[in-house]
């Protein structure tokens, strides 16, 4: 635990550096006529909020040993919320300006401001949209695939306007190893974005995958089972989820992430991928054929097990139970018999994915299945309703801090388990979450 917290510790440290970095390095060598506390303070908040904008494409990139540490949901999670600070910063520092010098105010008229004015307004305006974008694509009814376009654009938009406007006001920039930093900074963070859009796809068109078969499940779920072509393709953890690119080739700007569910011991590389309908991308799922070459880029996540702990806690909601099918299949096949529950919550009986596969698996684990239903037939003798601290203490032995815990579904439901655990005393580091939503 203690290599854990150093590592996660060493990451934000280099996270600091890199976005505090070029702030500290103005200061250093030569220095431009000094200006009242205001107008220099706007200054660094400008320059800050840049560094933090260029290394959003490091976040994003998906290397595996930024993401391992942390989870990829962690990162995105954490993306999201810097991007709001950057904002912060970005807004601020034309604000003060206009405050302490209230003749800038005539730079908003874009027509007759200079271009230096205008790209500082062009970076606001596309991060503001950017924003804007990311918090109310829902209620704006932009679809997954459209909004990740205009991401990428209004990013690239907002940091290259930026980087234009700094390098053309040049007031901190005469000195020659300031101006080489910067340049630095820019080629990393166009390198970042090219190893995104370009290494990467190369890599996974060598490594395509085929579909051998489309299976039909309970829930209005497609199970997808894939083989790879003319590779060995990856081994993963179950926990572990992928990125899938279904109808183009890997060069296609919006990739969707999928738990696997399959266990982690296959031999010849296959890999199943159980998806249900939510009638956005995944409304086409079950319209798949065999034989259809897709390809995947994984595994990520750091939803696993391995963990010490007397006993593992599944707790599902809905299509959560896909990464808790990859568990207990893969114990299933390690011949793993410590003592396993599996608490999984459905709408009604008929639509539990997994259900007589899930039965079947108590002969080979030593499993207990507690289901919820929170529409029940007559006659229904099981638990109903909601997962709670109640219903935990009903079915868990103590002490319930020794026992690890696994949570997925939808984001309301996970809010509710934790704040139960919480209330059971169950500390942060015995439970895991993997929360999907990257938009």
């Amino acid at each position: 635990m203690l290599t854990f917290a150093l590592r996660n510790s060493l990451w934000l440290l280099v996270y600091l550096f890199f976005i505090s970095a070029p702030l500290f390095v103005l200061l250093l060598g030569s220095l431009p006529p000094a200006r009242d506390f205001w107008t220099e303070f706007s200054i660094a908040l400008g320059y800050s909020g840049l560094a933090i904008m260029g290394l959003q494409f490091g976040l994003t990139s998906r290397f595996r040993w930024v993401t391992k540490p942390w989870g990829e949901d962690v990162i995105y999670h954490f993306h999201r919320r810097i991007s709001l600070i950057a904002l912060g910063l970005v807004l601020a520092h034309p604000l003060i300006l206009f405050i302490v010098r209230p003749e800038l105010l005539a730079l908003l008229n874009f027509a007759s401001a200079p271009w230096r004015a205008r790209l500082a307004a062009i970076s606001t305006y596309s991060l503001i949209g950017l924003i804007v974008l990311a918090l109310w694509r829902v209620k704006l009814k932009l679809s997954y695939e459209a909004w990740h376009l205009t991401h990428i654009i209004l990013a690239v938009a907002a940091v290259a306007a930026g980087l234009m406007h700094m390098a053309a006001w040049g007031f901190y920039l005469e000195d020659p190893m300031k101006k080489a930093l910067w340049y630095g900074l820019t080629l990393f963070w166009l390198a970042l974005l090219l190893y995104v859009r370009l290494v990467k796809p190369l890599f996974m068109l060598r490594r395509p995958y085929r579909v051998a078969q489309v299976k039909t499940e309970r829930g209005n779920t497609t199970t997808l089972v894939m083989k790879p072509e003319g590779h060995g393709g990856f081994r993963f953890t179950p926990g572990q989820f992928g990125w899938l690119t279904l109808w183009n080739g890997p060069f296609n700007i919006t990739g969707h992430p999928f738990s696997f569910s399959s266990s982690a011991q296959a031999g010849d590389g296959r890999v199943e991928m159980s998806i249900r309908n939510l009638g956005d991308f995944t409304a086409g799922i079950s319209q798949v054929t065999p034989g259809q070459r897709v390809y995947l880029d994984g595994p990520y996540g750091a939803f696993t097990i391995g963990n010490p702990a007397d006993m593992h806690v599944l707790i599902a909601g809905g299509v959560g139970i896909t990464p808790m099918m990859s568990i207990l299949r893969t114990l299933a096949d390690r011949g793993d018999q410590r003592p396993v529950v599996l608490i999984y919550g459905s709408r009604d009986w008929e639509s539990i994915t997994f259900r007589e596969e899930l039965d079947a698996l108590r002969a080979r684990l030593d499993l207990k299945l507690v289901h919820v239903l929170s529409r029940p037939h007559k006659g229904w003798t099981g638990e109903t309703g909601f997962i709670d601290a109640a219903l935990f203490r009903r079915h868990l032995p103590p002490p319930y801090n020794m026992h690890e815990y696994f949570i997925c579904g939808p984001n309301v439901m996970m809010d509710a388990i934790e704040n139960a655990l919480a209330a059971m005393d169950v500390p942060m580091s015995k439970y895991h979450t993997e929360r999907y939503n990257f938009a």
